[in-house]
């Protein structure tokens, strides 16, 4: 079982930035993929960046198109730890944010929500305009 936890979100001005934090637990989380998804009130949720392992011990990371430029997913192994750095921030990027983990290769499959066995509970960034 791994158990995924969220932190970092909060109240911003837009052009503002936060850091988000995803901790893991688990022996396997190096060969995890991680994702980050989020959800506005009525909405669905979707996909904003995951990192994913690849051969040669590196990871790939990818963005969605609404966030490339503006966000950054980075990951420590060392300590079971994930981070999205988001700057620019507009009030459109407010929702809920949730962190995500799977065992995962396919980078295409890894911006799925079905794809992710384990989920955070969720944290709010809201950006005021």
């Amino acid at each position: 079982q791994v158990q995924v936890v969220e932190s970092g979100g909060g109240l911003v001005q837009a052009g503002g930035s936060l850091r988000l934090s995803c901790k893991a637990s688990g022996r396997t989380f190096s060969s995890y993929a991680m994702g980050w998804f989020r959800q506005a009130p009525g909405k669905e949720r979707e996909f904003v960046a995951t990192t994913t392992w690849s051969r040669g011990s590196t990871y790939l990371g990818d963005l969605a198109d609404s966030v490339k430029g503006r966000f950054t997913i980075s990951r420590d192994n060392a300590k079971n730890t994930i981070y999205l750095q988001m700057n620019s921030l507009k009030p459109e990027d407010t929702a809920v944010y949730y962190c995500a983990a799977g065992s995962i290769l396919s980078t295409v499959s890894a911006r799925t929500v079905n794809s992710y066995a384990y989920w955070g509970q969720g944290t709010q960034v809201t950006v005021s305009s």
